[in-house]
């Protein structure tokens, strides 16, 4: 008898190993993109952290309207909430570690181009995730200006989290339309 139960165990975890198998497989190729998001983002920032021309007054000067300026952002999206206190921005991390795990969730939930903005989000979100928790702030540096007149300075895993908003807003727009017609 005791044997029985010891087999039914054992299969039960082969089971088990090969829904988390099957699940893994099916994920692939999404974690393999978000792995290479952040990896991107990485390497720009390491490429840029390494440089000692960004260092300057005006960093290293691209175009006429773009201009590599690291600056070191401890709040969120374009320096908003720095805060001086350690404690809050502890907090501002671990809300932001929540937020990106929940995107996690839609993204499984997902399908086709919606699931590849949420692919887009969380790879920008943990090579961001990446620096607060390493450095304890977030090294941006893409700088687009014209004339005296700059934009917040941003980072490469911050051009992908916009995109995959952008790209979820137009997902959201289109299939509001796509309702209203088919109603009428």
């Amino acid at each position: 008898m005791k044997n029985v139960q010891f087999v039914g165990k054992l299969e039960a975890h082969h089971v088990k190993d090969r829904i988390v198998n099957k699940m893994f497989r099916k994920h692939l190729a999404d974690f393999s993109i978000i792995i290479l998001i952040f990896l991107i983002d990485r390497v720009s920032k390491i490429f840029i952290i390494g440089s000692p021309e960004v260092y300057d007054q005006y960093g290293i000067s691209i175009t006429s309207f773009l201009n590599f300026n690291l600056i070191w952002n401890e709040g969120i999206a374009f320096g908003l909430f720095s805060f001086d206190k350690k404690l809050y921005y502890n907090l501002l991390t671990i809300f932001i570690i929540l937020i990106t795990i929940i995107i996690i969730w839609l993204m499984l939930k997902s399908k086709g181009f919606e699931r590849f903005s949420f692919i887009m989000i969380i790879g920008g979100s943990l090579g961001n995730i990446f620096d607060r928790i390493f450095y304890s702030a977030v090294p941006d540096f893409v700088d687009v200006h014209i004339n005296n007149f700059h934009w917040f300075i941003f980072n490469v895993a911050d051009i992908f989290i916009t995109l995959g908003i952008i790209f979820l807003i137009g997902i959201e727009i289109f299939n509001d339309k796509k309702v209203k017609n088919e109603n009428y």
